[in-house]
């Protein structure tokens, strides 16, 4: 996978690799065989891991279930799009289609507005609280709904990418944005409808244009309609002038001035603001766009970057003279981890007595000794990630001379766990010891405490009576 071709699927592997974290809350997937191909695809830390989650979502149908939602998207939106324009058309044909061709202005004003103006405000609310509910109202989250239950159905993996995706779009600030693009463009789209039908058929249909009122004073209605004109009169809408507005049946002259102010308030306070919001919500998204990407912060990625790092190949890491140094480790946060003792055997020979008698009691029984292939090193490494213990004892013996295997299997317990410790068993003398502690402090692990006196390589609360 080329950095291009990255770029150019940014978003929805971003989508995928989120999808795959909040899979994993129920319980880490087999990632074995995607972890090796990850790390052989690229160097880049966070190419590896959204290249594992690829490896995932394809083996659980996450990306064709994600491609049938790209590919149902337009259609839906189309539908929904045709919807609200019917809805638009009888709207403009309750206001213009009535046998007697008699209008109320303020009736049509708020009928044409009303929804509109209410769906707007929680729209701007949810630009400044953070309350889901507001967003979830919209077009765009109707949209986005849809899209996922006609791609996915009722047992696909579409909560988990509608999850992923509403996720991500709300990290980046996105979300009141996205989805309004998508609902101010369908406003938008409505509005001109409705001013299109409703001045076909003020242009070739005679109206009359009038208010009505049982309890209100006629005063009112007057300063209504000047405040009202204002900013359509800006764009050169006429306002019918007090006595006009008070006359019991206007000249023809003044239905034309009625039906121009009312067009010019649909146009001012519908349609104008809609497509302004269109606009800026492309803009915003444009500038924001490129922050649709998975915090890395999260202790799950961190983790990740952890297991990748541990398997990437050193350049030098045996005792010999111009190696390299490692990278230093860091282990888990003491908020992720439990009060346990792990003791490990690691790669002893065969003849050597296990547990050690050294041990004491209560931490003999626990221990556990591997021969360091990979099934046994797999095993304890998924003990340690469910475990999360604070140390871990590493037995090792101490005239062996550790290698490239040793330094990754340390790095590895180091993601796991909030410290490691070496006992060395068996030192043939304290060349053999020295050895180790050069080798560890040359491959940057000179964090782990190493000795061949069981008494400083176990923690004081393991010996403590």
């Amino acid at each position: 996978m080329t950095n291009t071709a990255l770029r150019e699927s940014a978003f929805p592997d971003a989508v995928i690799t989120e999808a795959i974290r909040w899979t994993e809350q129920s319980g880490p997937l087999d990632d074995a065989q995607a972890l090796r191909i990850a790390a052989s695809r690229t160097a880049d830390a966070h190419g590896q891991v959204t290249e594992r989650a690829l490896q995932l979502g394809e083996r659980i149908g996450l990306q064709p279930e994600l491609a049938r939602a790209r590919q149902w998207a337009p259609w839906v939106l189309l539908a929904l799009v045709a919807l609200i324009v019917m809805a638009g058309l009888g709207l403009a044909g309750s206001v213009v289609g009535g046998g007697e061709r008699h209008i109320n202005v303020i009736v049509a004003l708020v009928s044409l507005l009303g929804l509109h103006a209410l769906t707007l405000l929680l729209w701007l609310a949810g630009l400044w609280m953070p309350l889901g509910s507001f967003n979830t109202a919209s077009l765009g989250w109707i949209w986005l709904s849809l899209t996922a239950r006609v791609a996915g159905g009722k047992r696909g993996q579409a909560p988990v990418l509608v999850r992923a995706t509403t996720g991500l779009l709300s990290r980046a600030k996105l979300l009141p944005w996205a989805f309004g693009l998508v609902s101010h463009g369908i406003w938008s789209l409505s509005f001109a409808v409705v001013l299109a039908a409703m001045l076909f058929a003020l242009a070739f249909r005679s109206y009359t244009l009038s208010w009505e009122t049982t309890i209100l004073d006629p005063d009112f209605f007057v300063r209504v309609v000047q405040v009202l004109g204002w900013a359509p009169a800006k764009l050169g809408f006429p306002v019918p002038d007090a006595a006009t507005v008070l006359a019991a049946t206007p000249g023809a002259a003044g239905q034309r001035t009625w039906a121009l102010w009312l067009t010019g308030c649909i146009v001012v306070y519908g349609l104008l603001p809609r497509v302004v919001l269109v606009l800026l919500s492309a803009f915003v998204w444009k500038r924001r766009r490129k922050a649709l990407q998975p915090d890395w912060r999260e202790p799950y990625y961190r983790k990740l970057l952890a297991r990748f790092a541990a398997l990437a190949p050193a350049a030098i890491v045996d005792a010999d003279p111009g190696r390299t140094r490692g990278a230093v480790p860091t282990g888990l946060p003491a908020s992720e981890l439990h009060d346990a003792l792990f003791v490990v055997g690691f790669e002893l020979p065969p003849d050597m007595p296990w547990p050690p008698a050294a041990l004491p009691a209560g931490v003999a029984t626990q221990a556990q000794r591997i021969d360091g292939s990979a099934p046994a090193r797999r095993a304890l490494l998924d003990q340690l990630a469910h475990t999360h213990p604070r140390t871990v004892l590493l037995v090792c013996h101490a005239a062996s001379s550790p290698d490239r295997g040793t330094e990754r299997f340390l790095r590895e317990v180091l993601a796991h766990c909030g410290e490691c410790r070496l006992w060395l068993a068996d030192a043939p003398g304290a060349s053999a010891t020295q050895r180790w502690l050069d080798w560890l402090r040359d491959t940057g692990l000179e964090r782990i405490t190493a000795s061949d006196r069981l008494d400083i390589a176990l923690p004081e609360s393991a010996i403590a009576p």
